[in-house]
């Protein structure tokens, strides 16, 4: 099995420079020697089958489960290599990927009641657990890095910032935050415009904190949150958002979404959509993400995205992808966690912790090695809602940095 599993790695890794050690004693070196080595040590003779059964599964799992322990380097220096390779995948795990390609559509099935429990999987967990390593505001999505050397919450500011002069708001308008997570988004929308915002989420641990932080910045009357699938909420709407919710939705519901939104959006109304996606076609997730951290999760190509949108009748007036900006960002959570893993250990375990190190640090080098990116498209119903040229935006940006420090508003979650 050793001298299989050697012959196996041998082929694949072609970069850099990994040592592996195998429970029955076999040492040897895969790469081209470039770069800082790694050494990885495999802790039972069932891990190395495993990782020839189904590498795409059992190498987090391994990592997760402690038989796979990293000696030299850490978790994320190894996927770094491993996601560097000629071939993105080992070739005796292409079958694999092309028959779960041919079943993604039940994985991704998505009906109101799996939507719900899916969410409850990720977002529910204790709440204690996302203050270990996202900004103060609770962002969970990517930030915008308008200059290298911004923080982790002055980038997630800005993202919202960002988005918000793309939705050219007024104080009249009425705005539907989708997946508004812990109500960042909307509370800063409500603030700084003045709009009534709804927000809805799938989330029972996230609509307490947003309800909770509307209490406490006294926006109650101009933010309500809501525990809502968006194919029940009633509209109109003159502004739609929603930023890291479409992951959730699935392929075969992209047509219900749009349809939806083109539904709930005023006829001189705009959105914006904002989520991951994947530069080089449509796709599959990966089984250990699938299984573990998002479960009914999908990172669309934007060619399974905009014929949805024009299906559904709807304008595309805007694209803008956001490339290394989530690296960025997943590299800020991946460290923010690690300087307090101990805590996250109290509060599941040790391979919780192992878990979620495995996850950030993957998520991070699929963005830097993988070309995953984010996208931002701005939609409406008809033709003239938004100016011609985007100079827009930059005036929109800045008009709203004036609002904040007018406001300053003191970003933090309930109770804190």
């Amino acid at each position: 099995m050793d001298r299989l599993l050697r012959f196996f790695l041998n082929q694949f890794v072609q970069r850099g420079s990994i040592t592996f050690v195998t429970a029955n004693g076999m040492t040897f070196t895969c790469g081209d020697g470039t770069g800082e080595p790694v050494r990885v040590r495999l802790t039972t003779k069932e891990v190395a089958r495993q990782l020839l059964l189904d590498p795409e599964m059992s190498f987090g799992e391994a990592y997760t489960d402690g038989t796979m322990t990293v000696e030299r380097g850490s978790i994320a220096d190894l996927l770094a290599i491993i996601l560097d390779q000629p071939d993105v995948m080992p070739r005796w795990a292409r079958l694999q990927w092309w028959l779960r390609y041919l079943v993604r559509n039940i994985q991704q099935f998505n009906p109101r009641g799996r939507s719900r429990n899916n969410v409850a999987r990720h977002y529910d967990l204790d709440g204690r657990l996302y203050s270990l390593f996202l900004d103060a505001d609770k962002q969970y999505s990517c930030a915008y890095f308008e200059t290298p050397d911004l923080t982790l919450d002055d980038a997630q500011l800005a993202k919202k910032r960002h988005v918000a002069a793309k939705l050219l708001m007024e104080p009249t308008h009425s705005v539907l935050d989708i997946g508004s997570g812990w109500g960042g988004l909307s509370l800063y929308l409500a603030e700084m415009t003045g709009a009534r915002v709804t927000g809805i989420t799938l989330s029972t641990e996230q609509l307490l904190v947003s309800k909770a932080r509307a209490e406490e910045k006294n926006l109650n009357r101009s933010a309500k949150f809501l525990l809502q699938d968006y194919r029940d909420t009633p509209g109109p709407f003159d502004r739609i958002v929603s930023v890291g919710m479409f992951e959730h939705v699935g392929v075969d519901h992209y047509d219900t979404f749009f349809k939806r939104c083109a539904e709930l959006l005023d006829r001189d109304g705009v959105m914006v959509l904002h989520s991951i996606g994947r530069s080089e076609g449509p796709g599959i997730t990966n089984p250990w993400i699938a299984k573990y951290i998002f479960p009914g999760g999908y990172i669309p190509a934007l060619s399974e995205v905009l014929p949805a949108i024009e299906r559904a009748g709807l304008l595309v007036c805007d694209i803008e992808i956001l490339r290394l900006h989530y690296a960025e960002t997943l590299k800020a959570w991946r460290e923010r966690f690690m300087a307090r893993r101990e805590e996250a250990v109290r509060l599941y375990d040790e391979r919780f912790a192992r878990m979620w190190e495995f996850y950030l640090a993957s998520s991070e080098m699929s963005f830097r090695k993988q070309n995953l990116m984010n996208f931002q498209i701005q939609i409406t119903r008809r033709q003239g809602i938004v100016p011609m040229t985007r100079d827009y935006i930059p005036r929109g940006e800045a008009k709203l940095r004036g609002t904040e420090r007018k406001q300053r508003p003191r970003l933090q979650i309930a109770g804190e």
